[in-house]
């Protein structure tokens, strides 16, 4: 529901912030917001694109914050937490995606999104990722793009999965650091909270782990996935996981 009007203790209970930080964010007009009857009203759809922007670029110590923070919801939904072996499997990574360009990067990830089986509408999601692209790049520096709708639109697909493509050559997606792209996660969430929060774990993994390194060299992409699990249980545990038992 895009269209659905928070008040503002509503958006700060959805943000995980208090009131008092939210009116400061009102102040100095640092989030998307009209005034009705003297009062703040804050749409759904903007604050999702406005909250997916802000947890692209937070540093890594208020990143935590958030993260924990979120953390209780999606172990509501997930009982350990864990989201790679819940979004992502070995299935629906391609080790070798030959695109060359930042349009036809969206267009090759969104077919390997419709290899799933759980694209409703291959076109409408097309349209929506390239939407979100327009407003500003989802590269991150290290090499890494998190893709994703600027809505999430129930009939867009089935429930809450991710995809990933690591191109052959290193393509330029507009990333603050200057440097080209070469490892493209598409997250489909139909759970908004879910989405943030999917952002905020793998913006958290790319910052304290050197799992950005060993997705660009491992060979296939089961290493590729079993490396993503150790990191994410990493920073899960803050500590690097127990190998397992011999």
């Amino acid at each position: 529901m895009p269209h659905r009007a928070f008040s503002l203790e509503e958006v700060a209970t959805y943000l995980h912030l208090n009131v008092p930080d939210v009116e400061e964010l009102v102040k100095y007009h640092e989030i998307p917001f009209v005034m009705r009857g003297g009062r703040a009203v804050f749409q759904r759809g903007e604050i999702d694109a406005w909250a997916s922007q802000r947890i692209l670029g937070l540093p890594e110590n208020r990143l935590a914050i958030y993260h924990q923070k979120t953390l209780r919801g999606t172990r509501e939904i997930f009982a350990d937490g864990a989201l790679i072996p819940e979004l992502l499997s070995v299935e629906n990574i391609e080790a070798e995606l030959p695109a060359k360009t930042k349009n036809s990067v969206i267009r090759e990830m969104v077919a390997l999104a419709e290899k799933t089986g759980r694209v409703f509408d291959t076109a409408t999601l097309l349209a929506s990722v390239e939407e979100r692209e327009a407003l500003c790049s989802t590269a991150l520096p290290g090499g890494v793009a998190l893709l994703h709708s600027r809505h999430h639109q129930s009939y867009e697909f089935e429930g809450s999965f991710m995809v990933l493509g690591r191109t052959v050559q290193k393509v330029p997606y507009g990333a603050p650091d200057g440097y080209p792209t070469r490892l493209f996660f598409l997250i489909c969430c139909d759970d908004d909270r879910l989405h943030l929060h999917t952002l905020a774990r793998l913006c958290l993994m790319a910052q304290k782990t050197d799992i950005l390194e060993k997705l660009y060299t491992l060979p296939d992409r089961t290493s590729m996935y079993e490396a993503l699990l150790y990191s994410e249980q990493t920073v899960l545990l803050g500590k690097k996981p127990e190998p397992p038992a011999a």
